[in-house]
């Protein structure tokens, strides 16, 4: 879809509406979410939120590259009686492209500020090196994982060239629990930077509590289960690190979800406890199909259900079923740290090393 005119400002609709479609919505007192457009990805859209800031806006992660989502964003900000260049600086949740590749972008155009979690800099540093491919490591844990086939066939796909378009380094990185002002002195709202690892390895939210507000990128969605560790260099206990964080936002104040894919209207507090119930469910389902002697990853996977609608592994496609291996083997990762099972690396003559799991 494109802007012929100018979007209207409406209040956002919230589940009620369709959380996907272009235009503005006003979700708080000077606070407001752009959905963009992520073709080919079954997420469908991301949320960027402007905050009005002194003489301009602070955006909270910034889209995908792409020329509609800039033109989507321009019609945003038309309406809100602005364009590009009064953007003063992204705020961005991780270095996901749908994050994190417009914020550069638009900088070379614009000089805009680009910010991102202290934690994210392996990741970026390991993007931009000339040794870098698409492919990159992703391949090496689906053959550790047992997922031969599923490794030689992603590896024979073309890998997009727009994939590797838009990684610069930032301009700065944000520390946790550092303090971004936001607004005129005379309204000046602070956002505190919140670490909370497990989706990527720097991800970070942004804590609004005197307007009971979280800017939650990934970290909590509303209605999915966020992928773990899916990055260029993924952390030894990636699911371990996403449960703490978790965790972590239950001991902070309770505030509005403002998550980067779904519609508004959740709190955090409720829903952090339902993605906690999902991964003990979830853990406890892995372990049960490993006792009852499927062992690698990919095996196990096969004997679980995905989605909210429980499809089986092969009813996915070849993206998420390389996902749904990886997040398998996410949780034997945690089962092996746990003390419940045990891993052995057992070389294959084809295939390299394979990890096998089985009681202790």
């Amino acid at each position: 879809m494109r802007y012929v005119t100018r979007p209207e400002l409406v209040d956002d609709p919230g589940a009620a509406g369709d959380w996907t479609a272009p235009g503005v919505f006003r979700v708080a007192p000077d606070v407001y979410r752009i959905p963009l457009p992520l073709p080919n990805d079954g997420l469908q859209a991301v949320n960027v939120y402007a905050i009005a800031d002194d003489a301009g806006w602070t955006l909270v992660d910034a889209g995908w590259a792409l020329a509609e989502s800039r033109e989507l964003l321009a019609g945003a900000l038309g309406a809100l009686g602005s364009g590009l260049g009064d953007v003063r600086r992204f705020l961005v949740t991780h270095s996901h492209r749908d994050h994190y590749t417009q914020a550069v972008t638009l900088r070379k155009e614009f000089g805009t500020q680009v910010l991102i979690g202290a934690g994210e800099r392996p990741n970026i540093d390991r993007v931009i090196s000339p040794e870098h491919t698409a492919w990159g490591v992703h391949g090496a844990r689906l053959y550790r994982a047992g997922a031969h086939g599923l490794a030689a066939a992603m590896a024979a796909e073309p890998r997009g060239a727009r994939d590797m378009v838009g990684w610069e380094r930032p301009d700065g990185y944000l520390a946790d629990r550092a303090v971004v002002t936001v607004g005129p002195p005379t309204a000046q709202r602070r956002l505190e930077v919140v670490e909370t690892p497990g989706h990527t390895r720097g991800h970070v939210v942004f804590a609004d509590e005197a307007s009971d507000l979280l800017f939650a990128g990934d970290h909590v969605l509303p209605r999915i289960t966020p992928s773990i560790g899916f990055e260029p260099v993924p952390p030894a206990n990636p699911l371990g690190d996403f449960l703490t964080s978790l965790q972590l936002l239950l001991e902070r104040p309770d505030a509005a979800l403002l998550p980067a894919h779904g519609p508004i209207g959740r709190r955090v507090h409720e829903r952090v406890d339902e993605l906690l119930e999902h991964h003990v469910d979830r853990l406890d389902a892995t372990l049960k199909a490993a006792k009852e002697g499927r062992s690698t990853a990919f095996e196990i996977a096969a004997a679980l259900t995905w989605t909210r609608r429980e499809r089986t592994l092969d009813e996915l496609d070849r993206f998420n079923t390389m996902m749904a291996v990886l997040e398998t083997q996410a949780h034997l990762d945690l089962l092996v740290l746990r003390g419940v099972l045990r891993a052995d690396e057992l070389e294959h003559e084809d295939h390299g090393v394979v990890t096998h799991y089985a009681t202790p």
